[in-house]
């Protein structure tokens, strides 16, 4: 009789080469993007945002909302696209105007097309449409408005190395001095202590970033990083609320290793609107 050897589970469920492999993969277009293409960067954040739409929706579905995901995903599209045309083309139009235009006709085509399925249920699945436009398009319009900026590049760069810095941060602070839960019936892992650390480290590299690559006052980079750290973590217990809510581990397998695209973009998708207002009040 043969003996057969178990292949033994990787740490929290992952096959960690991997999630390295798909890592690597998303990083490396993405950063080629940022820096040489920013049409293409763009791109990838539209198409990203339309599929994280896609899982919150099958997410509502659990609960019985049905959101009306076709215009919502193409109104996503749009709104981050056309934003990022409108801050380089003279449209007539500003690019916050034209994506407040796009957000606007996605809400209306999402009540539309609802319509024809009937009263019932209505309020039920228009809010679960209002939610879905609120939590995925409206904040990711935020992306082209950054890059509309002046050193847009450079802002959006910023403050993902904020964001970088504080769940690095929290991690490593948790790990050795974390004692106090911060949500346990939300994210048994965050403590007070890590979500400390993660705000002093985003602080530190928001001032590096602020003074070094955009040449202004180190102390409008405390208040970036502080800020974005806050988001970031509203962003992973809100997208944890839902998954505990409806009942799921990941929003999805799309990415292996990684779960959904919603489960590595929840901190970034709160973090980016709060970093374009701290940097817009702060240099235009």
């Amino acid at each position: 009789m043969s003996r057969q050897t178990a292949t033994p589970k990787p740490k929290a469920g992952r096959n960690l080469p991997v999630a390295i492999g798909v890592g690597v993969g998303l990083f490396v277009p993405l950063a080629a993007g940022l820096i040489w293409a920013p049409w293409f960067f763009t791109l990838l954040i539209a198409v990203g945002l339309g599929l994280a739409a896609v899982e919150v929706h099958r997410a509502l579905l659990l609960k019985g909302m049905r959101a009306e995901i076709r215009p919502i995903v193409i109104g996503t599209v749009v709104s981050v696209l056309g934003g990022y045309i409108a801050g380089r083309v003279d449209l007539h139009i500003s690019a916050v105007g034209f994506a407040a235009i796009c957000l606007a006709a996605t809400m209306l085509a999402a009540l539309t097309s609802r319509l024809f399925r009937g009263a019932d249920g209505f309020i039920r699945d228009a809010s679960a449409s209002a939610f879905l436009i609120a939590y995925i398009p409206l904040m990711g319009v935020f992306v082209p408005l950054l890059l509309a900026a002046d050193h847009g590049r450079l802002r959006i760069l910023i403050v993902i190395m904020c964001v970088i810095a504080s769940d690095t941060g929290a991690f490593a602070v948790g790990v050795l001095f974390g004692r106090h839960k911060m949500a346990p019936s939300i994210s048994p892992g965050k403590t007070w202590e890590g979500f400390a650390g993660g705000v002093a480290v985003a602080a530190l590299v928001g001032a590096l970033g602020v003074y070094f690559l955009l040449e202004t006052h180190w102390w409008v980079g405390l208040i970036l990083g502080a800020l974005c750290s806050l988001g970031g973590t509203v962003g992973d217990l809100v997208e944890s609320l839902i998954k505990r809510d409806a009942g799921l581990k990941d929003m999805s397998n799309f990415l292996p290793g990684h779960g959904g695209i919603m489960d590595r973009i929840d901190s970034m998708l709160v973090a980016v609107p709060v970093g374009w207002l701290v940097l817009h009040l702060a240099l235009g």
